[in-house]
């Protein structure tokens, strides 16, 4: 009998062991730092600019690394212009003003340039990624997106992929996969739709189809954990839809007003719970609560989850892999904003940084 119950305790504090463990290597996971990074969008020489990222959400700076190619020096009217690989090995930067799409691989010192290479048309102005797969919204001339085969230190034309944007369609704003991979959706901003495009086994997007955006200007967006599309709409709201084998196939919230100016910029949380909008033309950003069928909500009344101050003119957002901060590109100011995000989906200001050049771009995070 005294056999028998060293033998439990044994198994019960080796139980108590690994619980710990496990325990105390997801606190070790959601603490760990992390990198931002934007682009510089330089007419004389785009580059990435990179910032280390602390536990707590504070950055420093780690360094800038040349694309290879050129920006515009202004404002894009995007979402996407800087992504990252879903592995975070790679990241992926437009240049807008050379017409072509960067490859770096990430280092824990760094960035290395692997690849420059021409977009596929005129202005490319955002990217995206799935597994092996990329593709980019080139938004001068007619538009187009065109596809690459990503590899280690390359990125291949896909021949076959390009696709010219939707029937008139006019002023795109975004580019992206949904999680499943299998559609890519674009907005346009000029036209008040959305495009959507079956992707098939080999990569390559069909033919674009042409959806009417429930809120005028539809300009960023964002998937939820179960792949419904949420997206900010320029004129004062954020809209969610139900996205399927390349195709809406429903709209989930109409127009919910942000009662803030501009939300053009809109990102969803790590956990799907929550998204937020960048209201440019106010200061703030609106948080909304994202319900199991992809609905949304305004998480305060007020449509200000987080002021930014006057003038502050906030961009592009990005939210940290452990999901606890949301970084904004401040464009007003010329800084990157630190925000921690709570259980509840509330935010609070952590900080900024500051030393960024006018028309800088794109924002993402690990």
């Amino acid at each position: 009998m005294f056999r028998m119950r060293t033998f439990v305790l044994g198994i019960s504090l080796l139980a108590t062991a690994l619980v710990l463990a496990a325990t105390a290597m997801a606190s070790a996971a959601s603490n760990s730092p992390g990198a931002v990074y934007t682009l510089t969008n330089s007419p004389t020489g785009n580059a990435v600019v990179a910032f280390d990222r602390s536990a707590d959400g504070t950055l420093s700076p780690q360094g800038t690394f040349p694309t290879g190619g050129t920006g515009t020096g202004a404002g894009l009217g995007s979402q996407g212009a800087v992504v990252l690989s879903n592995d975070n090995r790679q990241l992926f930067a437009v240049n807008a003003g050379s017409n072509s799409v960067s490859l770096f691989s990430m280092r824990s010192d760094g960035l290395v340039l692997q690849a420059t290479v021409p977009s596929g048309g005129v202005r490319p102005i955002s990217v995206t990624v799935h597994d092996k797969s990329l593709y980019v919204l080139n938004a001068g001339g007619a538009g187009n997106i065109t596809g690459f085969t990503v590899g280690r230190d390359s990125l291949t034309p896909l021949a076959g992929s390009t696709q010219p944007l939707g029937t008139g369609s006019s002023n795109p704003a975004q580019v992206s996969f949904s999680p499943s991979g299998d559609t890519l959706v674009v907005t346009e901003k000029g036209s008040h739709t959305i495009d959507t495009y079956a992707v098939g086994a080999d990569g390559r997007a069909g033919t674009a189809r042409v959806y009417a955006s429930v809120g005028a200007t539809p300009f960023g967006f964002d998937f939820d954990n179960r792949g419904n599309l949420l997206v900010s709409n320029a004129s004062g709201s954020a809209s969610s839809y139900a996205v399927s084998a390349g195709s809406i196939i429903g709209t989930i919230s109409g127009a919910v007003a942000t009662h803030q100016g501009a939300p053009c910029w809109l990102i969803a949380s790590k956990n799907g719970r929550y998204a937020y909008t960048a209201n440019a033309g106010a200061g703030s950003i609106s948080g909304f609560s994202v319900g199991h069928d992809g609905s949304l909500s305004l998480l305060d009344a007020s449509g200000v989850s987080a002021n930014l101050g006057a003038g502050s003119h906030p961009l592009d957002e990005a939210v940290s892999n452990n999901g606890q901060l949301l970084y904004n590109l401040t464009d007003g100011y010329h800084t990157i904003t630190a925000l921690g995000i709570a259980e509840d989906g509330s935010l609070t200001t952590i900080g900024s940084i500051g030393g960024l050049p006018a028309g800088a771009v794109g924002l993402a995070a690990n």
